[in-house]
């Protein structure tokens, strides 16, 4: 059975693949040595030609287009950072160092199962694993500093409809964007009934595994790597890294952050995506860091053709005009995420409800393509995204926007967050100038000749 479960019950979980962004930041610093140079100063802080060797190596190994000459661009980002970092303690902003410890062990996690064993990373990065945790420490703790003054910065950028249709009628033809064809639609879903008996034999596997530890007789990492479904973690022996309660399910998070004893396996707890015990490893404030083992009942075709049965005929009963989709989604669907919300499906990259047909689930995708608005689907077995269950669902497509150049009555939201970005990058332009004005920068002969993004470098 196919899962996609890296951590899947947690409610927010950086894309893995933001972690390889910095696989380049932590390759082995340059030793300065007698011929390296300073080649900017910005107020009491130096930038070396090491730094700026150091950061294009990273953005090599990033893939980054480079517009422009990286001998210009380069420095000046990391002048840029040193002002937002000074400004940061003139505001006293400081990182959440449980965020960034949890952050680190998520990529250094995300090292290990790509690269294979903790060896293999260190080999790659040619450090030893302290090192590289400590270098991704102040590469993290940074971002969060930065990160954090911009949104001071901008908290009050807010649009209002007058300056949206400014903005709208100011943007030349070429700066309209084009919006390809995108859908709406509503989903039913019925999870199979798992036999009872199902349901007994995981819970008593379970428990087994629970005794063993309790007992001395195996560890629970060596379980987990046998037995856990969950992918993401299984390799490491179960192992999540810290993270806050609020970035798990709650029936998870609320047996993980009472757990007190490291040598003790929890009760079996039942969570959307099956059944966990669970094993305390540290706390650290408002952070803590457990291993898990999932089983996950088995659903037999039996159990789903039941439930597509079942579908089909609730299905007829919305075509014959008995009650309406809204009222199936409100009643009878099992979708948490939308049967409060009349079955709409929303768009989870851009928070709004329409698609483009890839942001689609591929089985809703293939259905919908050749749909009319107001067809209901007939029914069929998808892989629900969120818990890696199949499911018997039915669609109906609600509506079909044609492909077309942006426009305020059908595009407001996309404008609007076009004018939002907009804004926030001019108080950012409008702040980081003043803040170059105010501060001493001297910038070395064969450095200065550039085309910088912000003004007043060259005094």
């Amino acid at each position: 059975m196919q899962k996609d479960k890296k951590v899947r019950y947690a409610r927010t979980m950086l894309p893995a693949m933001a972690a390889a962004l910095f696989v380049g930041a932590v390759f082995a610093k340059p030793v300065r040595n007698v011929v390296d140079e300073v080649v900017w100063v910005v107020g009491d802080e130096a930038i070396f030609r090491s730094d700026v060797e150091e950061m294009y190596q990273q953005m090599r190994s990033d893939g980054e287009v480079m517009s422009g000459d990286p001998y210009c661009f380069i420095p000046e980002r990391i002048a840029v950072e040193k002002l937002y970092l000074h400004q940061a303690k003139i505001d006293t902003i400081e990182a959440n160092e449980g965020q960034v410890q949890a952050g680190v062990d998520q990529r250094i996690n995300f090292f290990v199962e790509n690269l294979g064993s903790k060896e293999k990373v260190e080999e790659y990065f040619r450090k030893p694993l302290p090192q590289l945790r400590n270098q991704l420490l102040e590469i993290m703790r940074n971002n969060y500093i930065v990160e954090s003054v911009q949104q001071n910065l901008t908290k009050d950028v807010k649009a209002t409809p007058n300056e949206v249709r400014k903005y709208f009628t100011s943007l030349s033809q070429d700066s309209v964007p084009y919006v390809p064809m995108q859908v709406e639609t509503q989903i039913i879903t019925l999870n199979p009934v798992i036999p009872r008996q199902e349901i007994e034999d995981v819970k008593a596997r379970l428990r087994d595994y629970a005794d063993r530890v309790n007992k001395g007789e195996s560890s629970f990492s060596s379980l987990a790597i046998l037995f856990s479904e969950e992918d993401g973690s299984a390799s490491h022996g179960g192992e999540l890294g810290f993270h806050g309660r609020a970035e798990w399910v709650p029936e998870f998070a609320n047996v993980a952050f009472n757990l007190t004893d490291p040598k003790k396996v929890s009760k079996i707890v039942e969570t959307e995506f099956g059944y966990h015990i669970i094993q305390l490893i540290a706390k650290r404030g408002d952070m803590v860091n457990v291993r898990h083992i999932l089983l996950t009942p088995k659903v037999s075709q039996k159990d789903l053709a039941a439930a597509t049965s079942r579908l089909d005929s609730i299905r007829k009963e919305i075509v014959a005009g008995k009650f309406t989709f809204e009222e199936g989604a409100q009643f009878i669907s099992q979708d948490k995420d939308t049967r409060n919300n009349k079955g709409v499906m929303m768009n989870g990259q851009t928070g709004s409800s329409r698609f483009e047909m890839q942001q689609l689930p591929p089985e809703v995708a293939r259905r919908v393509e050749s749909m009319q608005p107001g067809d209901v689907s007939e029914p069929f077995v998808m892989r629900d995204g969120k818990t890696g269950k199949e499911v018997a669902a039915i669609v109906r497509l609600t509506s079909r926007i044609p492909g077309h150049k942006a426009n305020l009555s059908d595009d407001y939201s996309l404008i609007k967050d076009m004018y939002e970005n907009y804004a926030r990058e001019n108080v950012i332009r409008d702040w980081v100038e003043k803040k170059i004005k105010d501060t001493y920068v001297r910038i070395e002969d064969g450095w200065g000749e550039c085309d910088f993004k912000y003004k007043g470098w060259v005094k």
